[in-house]
């Protein structure tokens, strides 16, 4: 009974959003509200250069960017959020995409001037593969912006998802007046408070009271109670079950800036967010109550604390308890490892941590032991599904310049590797074994050479390739290399030695998948990151 207890309180959630859209902004609010911090970072930072709590780089700090995924845990409501922060950058990683596997649900975060943009569209996409559930936020509502009717309307017509507005905003930008909460039917009034830093006074009113009309003023008054009866005559009746199969989302707007709406959205989230939910295994499914520990790695970081140089492994934990210094079966090895020294993680802070239920991310020294994608459980349940391995989009050539620091080098960048943000080719028709960086978003590039220079103190050169996608290949060695060998492309092998072809274009990809039927060609997008 207490196992489901602690299940039952738990909510694990991801925010997507475009750059600029406010995702940093509402995670410090949201961890302003949940006690976790006393001020929220980024209203502060000019005045005490202040950072973001999620962001633990030093890269990071210095560009004002989320580039690599984190965890954030704090309790709010009698609930334990656990909230798996990822970058927002355009030029993110497959870190991002994974991190959303390891979740129960997503905040959506949407700019009220712009809507859905491409790379809220692009985090969408792997949370639609999954029926993720989504929550929106429309944010900036003190600013000015899109009609809201115009909002629902494309996010219905661009995603697919039906909509459902929790509460309704009066005005926007200098003629914001506060939102309309639906399910307690109450005005909320706006009101700004110095540098929004402390959680914003609201005032409430019923709809029908007169005071509304002297409050906001009549014409104002007017139009929401026209709004509202519209959307009760004409708008997508609320269905809890279509919002867990990622069919429908509930809407909030608010402004996370300024605090206001961020209380009403983190509220009805914690009302309507599912609980972990079971998880299929090779073997078996496996209920989040189930009384065996079972869970697996989603993500690998090196050097999250460079007075120690060590490496984390990132445990969603599925199913059970964890507790402290437990014996578990690793399929992969073949044998039982002690998980040692876990660890709480908020940002780069970190403490040990006794015991963690279903949805809770625990931090593990990981010696070797542990690869993206392994399963780790009491009994053997067999294998989660393997984590997806996304295609690169972009490739460039990597040199070290310092013929002594080579050692530490080719150290660095296996250890890189290993977190999955990129990945390592290696030409086969050059006589040198020069690597070759391949990333989803090309910021990585950057990231790696700031990292192996802070971290394993090693300048390197980068020279951009004009190739834009890869395929693994398998078949006949001969017609492979005719494959590799044609204009605009470039014959590789991974990590593992598995052959891998460059193409410069999609036009170049088709012509060779066309003209070779002999081979197969594979982007690795369903199990590359497997479960061994």
């Amino acid at each position: 009974m207490a196992l489901r207890a602690e299940v039952v309180r738990r909510r694990t959630f991801a925010i997507i959003s475009h750059p600029d859209a406010g995702k940093t902004t509402l995670t410090e609010k949201l961890l302003l509200y949940g006690g976790a911090v006393s001020l929220a970072g980024s209203v502060t930072a000019r005045k005490s250069q202040r950072h973001a709590a999620s962001d633990w780089m030093a890269m990071e700090r210095e560009r004002g960017i989320s580039i690599s995924s984190t965890t954030l845990a704090f309790p709010y409501g009698g609930c334990q959020l656990n909230l798996l922060d990822t970058p927002g950058h355009q030029d993110f990683s497959e870190d991002t995409y994974r991190t959303l596997t390891a979740v129960d649900s997503a905040v959506m975060v949407l700019d009220a001037a712009r809507g859905i943009e491409p790379q809220t569209l692009k985090l969408f996409e792997v949370c639609g593969q999954r029926h993720t559930p989504i929550f929106t936020f429309v944010n900036k509502m003190d600013r000015p912006g899109r009609q809201p009717l115009d909002l629902l309307d494309e996010i219905e017509r661009v995603l697919g998802l039906q909509t459902y507005p929790l509460n309704w905003p009066i005005g926007d930008g200098p003629d914001f007046r506060g939102v309309y909460d639906r399910a307690t039917q109450t005005v909320h009034l706006f009101e700004r408070t110095e540098h929004g830093a402390k959680p914003a006074p609201v005032q409430v009113a019923d709809v029908m009271d007169p005071a509304l009309d002297r409050a906001i003023g009549e014409d104002r008054a007017a139009a929401l109670r026209e709004d509202l009866e519209l959307l009760e005559l004409a708008g997508t009746p609320f269905d809890h079950q279509r919002v867990l199969a990622g069919e429908l989302t509930p809407v909030s707007f608010g402004s996370a800036l300024t605090n206001f709406g961020v209380q009403l959205f983190l509220d009805s989230f914690l009302e309507h967010a599912p609980e972990p939910g079971p998880h299929v295994a090779s073997e078996t499914v496996v209920p989040a109550d189930a009384p065996s520990f079972s869970g697996f790695v989603f993500k690998i970081q090196a050097n999250m604390d460079p007075r120690h140089r060590d490496r984390v492994a990132f445990l969603r934990v599925c199913s059970g308890r964890f507790e402290r210094d437990m014996e578990v079966w690793h399929p992969r090895l073949r044998r039982r490892v002690r998980l040692a020294r876990p660890l709480k993680l908020f940002g780069q802070e970190r403490e040990v941590v006794e015991e963690a239920y279903a949805g809770d991310v625990v931090g593990l020294i990981n010696p070797g032991l542990f690869v993206i994608g392994d399963t780790v459980s009491e009994t053997d349940i067999g294998l989660f599904p393997p984590l997806p391995r996304f295609p690169p989009e972009h490739f460039a050539l990597l040199r070290h310049i310092q013929a002594d620091r080579y050692k530490q080098f080719l150290k660095g960048l296996t250890q890189i590797e290993e977190e999955g943000a990129i990945q390592l080719f290696y030409p086969v028709s050059s006589g040198r074994r020069e690597p070759i960086l391949a990333a989803v978003g090309a910021l990585q590039f950057d990231v790696v050479r700031y990292r192996l220079e802070a971290e394993y103190n090693v300048a390197t050169q980068l020279e951009p390739l004009n190739y834009s996608t890869a395929r693994w290949v398998s078949g006949d060695p001969q017609a492979i290399g005719a494959v590799g060998d044609g204009r605009g492309r470039l014959r590789a092998e991974d990590r593992d030695g598995r052959p891998v072809v460059l193409f410069t274009t999609a036009w170049d990809l088709r012509y060779a998948e066309e003209n070779h039927a002999d081979v197969a060609f594979s982007t690795l997008s369903d199990g590359d990151v497997a479960a061994r």
